[in-house]
């Protein structure tokens, strides 16, 4: 390849891949330029290439390199959770591109790196009692993994009697939608079940659910714990997820009862933007709390930061705004005594950009891979250390950009999701979509 002018590199061109299986459905995104350097992006898991597609003609012509300038102009675009998907998907692509050109890694754009590792939690799925999860969560540790997650909630209390208490037929219905939706292929959806009552109840926010926990729930849960940490000790951390949609209440009697068993961090218990919700569960527990994989840009966390209800944020990078918003999240957290934790259910490729966040960032704690057991996971990017994830660390790599030289076109093929049979297909349609954008008159 010729020698890279990073003065005149340009934006040619944005195209996609849509794989499933990683350990979810992901879309990667492949910025073209003129001089022939490709970067590489991935919208949020489960979420929708037409976030990114949209914002093309905005950054066609642009030089990637003002990663900040770009990002400005699309950020707009962007929103809460997977909304956020296309503007985080092109500014990560937008930073390899940017130390592709420049030769350096994104890692040293950031303004160099405080650990030459990342340490990485492994977040566990298992079946049946909390001796089964101990033994799954052992096995991680026999790997070489130093911090663990697993979900703690109501899921587990489904089906046993006298656990939960609900208005009459709203359980079922909630298991009803998420059965349907999220177990059926996406292009055999039918739109129906996307709306009426299953769904209302499904979308109804934790605290006006009226699911509550009996006191044989808590019960269950706080055995279900004990059995873990018997299993495992009480030296290695383990966070907590999924608690289910119960009211704040709920979550701080589960909170005391889990107290001697020396949580990292619960993980969102209440919607993120209750505020003061989070206060006052911190300040009836010692059990830390944490949250922010579904907030988008530093501002959304600062009244959280502000309040004193959180210990942990863990935003995720294919969320919070891309890279450099989520080393700045990161930063603004270390002003409140906050530590970071980065929320990371994707591909290598957004895997690679949260390690470049985690090792710029200073009080970043542990980076989430949930893919563990997914076999060619690691194979899906070339020019990484193999195996990428050695004794629970990823080594933070010199190569330029995110460190990905290339993807794996063949594999990428095999996993293609359904609805999207072509990899890199021509998004012609969206280079001349315009509109007014300004926000002011």
């Amino acid at each position: 390849m010729a020698k890279i002018d990073p003065s005149t590199l340009k934006i040619t061109d944005m195209r996609f891949a849509d794989i499933d299986g990683a350990p979810k459905r992901c879309t990667l995104i492949k910025l073209y330029t003129n001089q022939g350097l490709i970067g590489y992006g991935e919208v949020r898991d489960a979420s929708s290439r037409t976030y990114a597609a949209m914002l093309k003609s905005r950054i066609l012509g642009e030089n990637p390199c003002n990663v900040d300038k770009i990002f400005r102009r699309i950020k707009q675009f962007g929103g809460h959770s997977r909304q956020a998907g296309g503007v985080c998907g092109i500014e990560v692509a937008l930073w390899d591109l940017a130390g592709k050109a420049w030769g350096v890694p994104v890692w040293q754009l950031l303004g160099g790196k405080f650990r030459d590792r990342v340490r990485i939690y492994c977040d566990t799925d298992s079946e049946g009692g909390g001796r089964d999860m101990g033994k799954a969560l052992r096995e991680r540790m026999a790997q070489g993994y130093t911090f663990l997650k697993m979900d703690l909630g109501i899921e587990l209390l489904m089906g046993k009697e006298g656990c939960l208490s609900a208005p009459l037929g709203f359980l079922e219905k909630m298991r009803e939608y998420r059965k349907t939706v999220f177990t059926t292929p996406h292009g055999s959806i039918d739109p129906r079940a996307m709306r009426g009552e299953a769904y209302d109840l499904f979308n109804t926010a934790h605290g006006f659910t009226g699911i509550h926990l009996t006191e044989k729930g808590l019960d269950c849960l706080e055995q279900y714990m004990a059995d873990v940490r018997a299993e495992v000790g009480y030296e290695i951390p383990i966070a907590i997820d999924h608690l289910g949609h119960i009211p704040l209440e709920d979550c701080i009697k589960l909170a005391k009862r889990l107290e001697k068993y020396n949580l990292a961090w619960m993980e969102d218990p209440v919607p993120w933007q209750l505020t003061d919700q989070y206060r006052r569960l911190a300040e009836a527990t010692t059990v830390p709390i944490g949250t922010g994989e579904d907030i988008y840009l530093k501002e959304n966390f600062l009244p959280l930061l502000k309040s004193g209800g959180l210990a942990v944020v863990h935003p995720d990078v294919l969320t919070a705004g891309g890279i450099l918003e989520t080393h700045k999240i990161g930063d603004m957290a270390e002003d409140y005594g906050v530590q970071m934790s980065i929320h990371m259910a994707e591909s290598p490729v957004a895997c690679m950009a949260a390690v470049h966040v985690a090792a710029a960032t200073r009080n970043f704690m542990s980076l989430e891979v949930h893919s563990v057991d997914v076999p060619w996971w690691e194979d899906l990017a070339a020019g990484l250390p193999k195996p990428l994830i050695r004794n629970g660390y990823i080594d933070v790599p010199d190569a330029p950009g995110l460190g990905i030289e290339a993807l794996n076109e063949e594999l990428i093929r095999k996993k293609l999701h359904a609805d999207f049979p072509e990899a890199w297909a021509p998004t012609d349609e969206w280079d001349k979509e315009w509109a007014n954008d300004r926000q002011w008159s």
